[in-house]
């Protein structure tokens, strides 16, 4: 490309790309996100390196797959020797500057941003580490369970409006600052990061009021039998607290329906934002980039959240805009997160065509030429995910080659499905002696980068050991350290951060949700 753009990346947290009206959903509201869709080149099949949202990030900013940066869960940190989006992009002569969400772990808390304008929601340190020497029942380590569900519906104030609203004010504030800097001329990279449309299920009740009388669809496949769960969906059961928390009809339409409501908030914003860009003079040299962190199942198969690999958790919006450059088209190929630093690279290169250093080392590959013509012949077609957070039972990578999914559960399960025959991930071919040789060559793919679950297994339960221990150290100190990024002085305890490693993440959101929750659980309940 001959001249780099500026590059304005919107990232939002668990929303899949099934109910986004471009995406064929009739009930959602989302006019702005339909509007940018229609200027952009749109990714049909794009999914998540991980589905829960550390890793999936680590894997988004670095370009590589999981198991190379050991982004393992939540509580996981990104080496701050791995070369991120913006390390790239600085040494390409970009401003970089981040607002809002992250998950970053780890001292580092800038992973080459020039600039970070807010604080993150979630703790940066290793309470949340996983423990997979638990027993299956055992509860989730961040204090997830059923019960966002049970309380969906709508509120007045909550900690994700509160969060969200902050990262409107200033992402806005610095696209004016920028059109008006005089001496700064450099092409700027913005990456503004809402938490919305995360858990928990609560949306501002004129939102909610939005969907009044709307025909809220319910999950096109309901609850599987404990007795016919492969084995992450059983652990998962356990890990939410399916067992000892039923979710009755009513909870599943109160909690879609906030939900919807959740992205029309949240598409109300970006709409704010994309208006803010063009009136202060940037929309004519500006890539937009719209995705998700991940998904959300949503009820489908009876789960809720993410953490697993079926299409729900794993699939994802991702909108490429520049109508300059790029006509609006659909790409039907498989892509994934990992391939938007090499694409961020193709657009701030400009005239500068000899390769940067370590950029032969990233597991992505370039999107330009689908931007720039809709094909792309050497493409593989290939995506590679990988989960090894808590809730899971060994090891567990996903790939995908055309519509063949594989789901490589450590030695225990392979479940492999045809998405287009299949789309809703009903009848394992596995077994299926006409797909032996597809199984085996999926199978062959998944050993990409050396990968062997058990040897997996022995490096996540290391990593969790240490970071345990260092977490239990730190803790016992008169002054702990605090790892959090401060733009305020009592960024330490504000959002998740205020109770999140004392109560777990939905205690805590309920907490500050007004009006207030209809239960609380108590710190004793948060014991894995």
């Amino acid at each position: 490309m001959s001249e780099a753009p500026n590059i304005l990346f919107i990232v939002v947290d668990e929303l899949t790309a099934d109910i986004l009206p471009t995406y064929g959903h009739k009930v959602v509201k989302a006019p702005n996100l339909t509007r940018l869709a229609e200027r952009s080149v749109v990714f049909d099949a794009a999914y998540a390196n991980s589905p829960i949202c550390c890793p999936s990030r680590a894997s988004m900013m670095s370009g590589r797959l999981a198991p190379a940066i050991e982004a393992w869960d939540n509580a996981t940190p990104l080496g701050c020797d791995v070369p991120c989006i913006p390390h790239f992009l600085g040494n390409l002569g970009y401003d970089t500057t981040l607002v809002g969400k992250m998950h970053f772990i780890g001292p580092d808390q800038l992973h080459g941003y020039e600039n970070r304008l807010t604080t993150d929601i979630y703790p940066s340190d290793f309470s949340w580490t996983a423990n997979a020497k638990m027993p299956r029942t055992a509860p989730n380590i961040a204090g997830v369970s059923m019960r966002p569900i049970l309380d969906a519906g709508p509120c007045k104030r909550n900690l994700q409006i509160d969060y969200d609203e902050e990262v409107q004010l200033l992402a806005e504030q610095y696209i004016w600052d920028k059109a008006r800097d005089r001496k700064d001329k450099r092409p700027f990279f913005l990456t503004v990061s809402y938490t919305h449309p995360h858990p928990p299920f609560d949306a501002p009740q004129p939102y909610w009021d939005m969907y009044e009388g709307a025909e809220i669809d319910l999950p096109r496949v309901g609850p599987i039998d404990p007795d016919r769960m492969d084995p992450l969906s059983l652990q998962l059961y356990y890990n939410h607290r399916r067992h000892e928390m039923p979710v009755a009809e009513e909870n599943v339409i109160a909690a879609r329906r906030a939900y919807y409501a959740m992205v029309t908030w949240i598409d109300e914003r970006i709409g704010r934002l994309l208006d803010t860009l063009e009136d202060a003079g940037f929309g004519d040299d500006t890539v937009i980039v719209f995705t998700s962190d991940h998904g959300e199942m949503l009820g489908e198969r009876g789960m809720w959240f993410k953490m697993c690999m079926f299409e729900y958790a794993e699939r994802v919006p991702l909108f490429v805009s520049w109508p300059e450059r790029f006509a609006p088209r659909r790409i039907r190929q498989n892509v994934s997160l990992v391939d938007l630093l090499p694409t961020f690279i193709d657009f701030a290169r400009g005239k500068h065509e000899e390769p940067l250093p370590c950029e032969e080392t990233l597991d992505g590959r370039s999107l330009l030429r689908f931007l720039q013509s809709g094909a792309d012949a050497n493409w593989p077609d290939l995506v590679i995910s990988d989960f090894n957070a808590g809730g899971s039972p060994a090891p567990v990578r996903m790939v995908k080659e055309g519509a063949w999914k594989l789901i490589r559960i450590g030695t225990l399960a392979n479940l492999l499905f045809n998405i287009e025959e299949d789309p809703e991930e009903l009848c394992d071919r596995s077994a299926d002696k006409d797909a032996e040789d597809i199984l085996a060559r999926l199978l062959s793919l998944s050993e990409h980068g050396g990968y062997d679950p058990e040897v997996i297994a022995q490096r996540v339960l290391l990593s969790q050991e240490r970071r345990r221990l260092i977490h239990t150290a730190t803790k016992a100190r008169r002054a702990p350290v605090s790892w959090n990024w401060k733009v305020r002085p009592d960024d330490d305890v504000r959002f998740v951060r205020g109770g999140g490693p004392v109560y777990g993440e939905d205690p805590t959101k309920a907490r500050a949700r007004l009006p207030l929750a209809s239960y609380i659980p108590e710190e004793s309940e948060i014991t894995g």
